[in-house]
């Protein structure tokens, strides 16, 4: 029983996993090609698939498969699929129908109330909404963590086995290192940047090398143009979108290498693996570091930039840059901002660690909804030197609370983090990197990524695996001294 047991569990999970990347497509679909009049209906077609994925992981089948199988007997994969599939199984039991229905529906009407008082600048519009879908999370929250923390209960959707205490430590040794090289780098003159208009069409044309430079196989995969960039699929069919500004073609060409990072992983995960809980990458965080290392410790680098400046002289022809050294440091220039995801490498932290501080007051019940304008603007103040000038710049540009994504914004620092100790062990491990990329070779930067961390899928828990990977357990020590070190010498300091 306990074979046949395991393989009717398997081949339902796979059905299960199809299913889930059929839904994804649909949301694909809706940012790229779908036309505007059919809203609406996608909005059924999502839904109705949503409840089929959710029966199917409350199956009680599920359940009695997993206790007719004995694990003594199992590989390493095996044992860690059905751990996989009984925690997405428990987690999914653990909420009332009816409080995930409500949770939908009120999620539904935020964004749209969200994206009306953004475009009002108006976050009273916005306030009682949020209450409402905070206090819808934190009945989640409750219910996931059987007596235990809730903010840990929420995060561990996105970084399993991850918990609060330990990030605010993590965090909380970034926070005052990074304000400090913030504002030396800014009492410094800025650094020349791009002046002229760049043609989508060079545009696109330099994305789509980007993507195949990093590994990007568009024998399985495909580039296209949405508003907000992103990375969609899994295995053997893994797309990834971009976009173009006329005046910023970094934007584009970055954007692309950051989704080649999120794509990589999935595309190089064991194949074996596909449609199985191991198939895809492990968490927010992890995908986050693949994002990062390619955009930023390989992207931005000194070396690559050299290659990417003459890819652009071949590309546009003179554009105002006259050397490769002036190219790199317009490429890693620090500008005040209000943007998380406008920001430089630098600053980028301190945004995520903004809205994690105050993410884990309103969970708590430290903070109310209504008092969030305030504190934000506040804590923006402390670490950006400047006021913030209109909500939509402020507390009401990002999506995430809108659409009751509480404990997802900690993953993007986390996944800062273990990029900075996969730099670390990378740049030991191939001597010679500089080199390579100064050719515009990144063969070897990214084959020791796939062999150390992307073909492990979900075999492995987070923390394991970077921590497989680097030798190390995860710190914020090599993110800061690589930081540290790049802008002191960028800005000499």
């Amino acid at each position: 029983m306990t074979m046949q047991a395991f393989d009717e569990l398997m081949a339902f999970q796979r059905d299960t996993e199809a299913l889930a990347q059929i839904a994804g497509r649909l949301s694909w679909d809706q940012e790229t090609m779908m036309p505007r009049g059919a809203a609406d209906q996608r909005s059924d077609e999502r839904a109705a698939m949503e409840a089929v994925l959710h029966q199917r992981r409350i199956d009680p089948r599920v359940r009695d498969w997993l206790e007719a199988i004995p694990g003594d007997d199992l590989s390493e994969h095996d044992r860690a699929k059905l751990r996989l599939i009984r925690r997405d199984h428990d987690r999914a039991a653990k909420v009332p129908e009816r409080l995930a229905t409500e949770i939908a529906r009120t999620v539904s009407r935020g964004h749209v109330t969200w994206a009306e008082a953004r475009a009002d600048d108006d976050f009273a519009a916005f306030a009682p909404v949020l209450s409402e879908i905070l206090a819808l999370r934190k009945e989640e929250a409750a219910a996931l963590a059987c007596g235990g923390n809730l903010y840990d209960a929420l995060l561990d959707k996105y970084e399993p086995g991850a918990r609060g205490e330990d990030l605010v430590a993590m965090f909380g040794a970034l926070r005052p290192r990074l304000v400090a090289l913030r504002e030396a780098v800014l009492s410094k003159p800025a650094l020349p940047g791009l002046t002229q208009s760049f043609n989508e069409r060079g545009q696109m044309k330099l994305a789509r090398l980007l993507a195949k430079t990093f590994g990007y196989d568009f024998h399985r995969g495909r580039v296209d143009k949405a508003v907000h960039p992103f990375s969609s699929g899994s295995g053997d069919d893994v797309r990834i979108t971009t976009r173009t500004v006329p005046l910023d073609p970094f934007n584009c060409l970055y954007s692309t290498i950051h989704e080649v990072g999120h794509a990589a992983y999935e595309q190089n995960v064991d194949p074996s693996y596909r449609l199985s809980p191991l198939g895809q990458g492990v968490s927010m965080g992890v995908h986050e570091s693949q994002s990062r290392i390619y955009e930023n410790q390989l992207g931005r680098s000194r070396a690559f930039c050299g290659w990417l400046y003459r890819q652009m002289r071949d590309t546009f022809g003179d554009f105002g840059i006259p050397d490769e050294d002036t190219f790199y440091g317009a490429v890693n220039q620090v500008r005040n901002g209000y943007i998380r995801t406008e920001a430089d490498e630098l600053q980028y932290n301190l945004h995520v660690l903004l809205r994690f501080d105050l993410e884990r007051a309103l969970v708590a019940g430290d903070l109310e909804a209504i008092d969030l304008e305030a504190a934000w603007n506040d804590r923006f103040l402390a670490d950006f030197g400047f006021e913030v000038d209109k909500p939509s710049n402020g507390v009401l540009q990002d999506v995430h609370w809108s659409a009751g994504l509480f404990g997802y914004f900690p993953t993007y620092t986390l996944g800062n983090v273990y990029a900075g100790c996969l730099h670390k062990s990378l740049t030991a491990a191939v001597p010679d990197l500089d080199a390579q990329l100064a050719q515009g070779d990144t063969s070897a930067a990214t084959a020791w990524l796939r062999d150390n961390l992307q073909q492990h899928g979900s075999l492995y828990q987070p923390r394991a695996l970077i921590e497989n990977a680097t030798g190390s357990a995860p710190s914020e020590e090599p993110l800061l001294r690589y930081l540290e070190t790049k802008f002191t010498a960028l800005y000499d300091l």
